[in-house]
């Protein structure tokens, strides 16, 4: 947090397409909108470069290291606007220990700060393996991805931030386990289908925030990105009380809030069920 307790946190919402490139000029329009905006940091949707399934393993052996197409957009992005960047999702054919992945990629969400160092990374645990009622019926990200493990946090501007991705918002363990490991924010940057998200996004994610009394930045994918493929959008800033702070709709865009640590600590002081717990 700032002296004053507040960091400006923006939440990008992309409609990212099949083409790398495109992705990459449109998040880099997004995220200097948000530096103007007077953002600390900016968290980008899951899957803001590479949408395309085919894509995600030839594009992963290519992000192994720092090198990746991905990886140094990131962190020169940061560099270059001073601004914290949580990076949605992205393919990478390695772990975090540097060994390489022969079959699938890992999901995962890199943490750059305003010099453009990367400070975290958060592989996916819970992969959607799922019958959706949609154009697109059936989704396995099992088959392409390896699901990571580690329950990871890291100091921002903001405060702690908890790391997780898309589906993660279903399995309220991962955010217990968060907050246990004291997180003041939580990022779930998604891409939610739009019959899932039209009946569950805005219930979950308030119940996380509720549960944990914790910010939720939760940014989507927004809109028609491929002919059988409509992702929800619907970002959003939600307080630790789960009032919905800032929200839009769908289309390419941002929404940003002050992450107010005097209002996080009142309504944990208020309501302490933190140390209600007895299971």
């Amino acid at each position: 947090m700032t002296e004053q307790g507040k960091c400006a946190v923006a939440a990008i919402q992309m409609v990212s397409g099949h083409d790398i490139d495109a992705n990459l000029a449109e998040a880099s329009r997004l995220l200097a909108g948000a530096a103007q905006s007077g953002a600390g940091v900016a968290v980008l949707p899951e899957n803001f470069a590479v949408l395309s399934t085919p894509k995600m393993l030839s594009q992963g052996r290519r992000e192994v290291d720092n090198t990746g197409t991905v990886r140094s957009f990131l962190a020169d992005q940061a560099a270059s606007l001073g601004l914290w960047i949580v990076g949605g999702s992205m393919p990478i054919g390695a772990r975090p220990d540097g060994q390489v992945i022969s079959e699938r990629v890992r999901a995962s969400c890199l943490v750059f700060d305003d010099t453009g160092a990367e400070v975290a990374r958060y592989d996916k645990v819970h992969l959607f393996d799922a019958m959706v009622e949609d154009d697109h019926g059936q989704y396995r990200e099992s088959d392409t991805f390896e699901p990571g493990s580690e329950v990871v946090t890291v100091d921002t501007p903001a405060g702690v931030l908890g790391l997780a991705i898309c589906y993660d918002l279903r399995f309220p363990e991962l955010f217990r386990a968060l907050r246990a490991k004291g997180a003041d924010w939580i990022s779930l940057p998604s891409a939610f289908t739009y019959a899932t998200g039209e009946a569950h996004w805005h219930a979950l994610l308030r119940a996380r925030a509720i549960e944990n009394q914790v910010w939720m930045v939760a940014p989507g994918q927004g809109g028609q990105n491929a002919p059988r493929r409509r992702t929800y959008g619907h970002s959003l800033i939600c307080d630790p009380w789960g009032k919905i702070v800032t929200e839009m709709g769908e289309g390419p865009g941002l929404v940003l809030a002050e992450l107010d640590r005097r209002r996080l600590d009142e309504v944990r002081e208020r309501m302490p069920v933190w140390s209600h717990r007895r299971l």
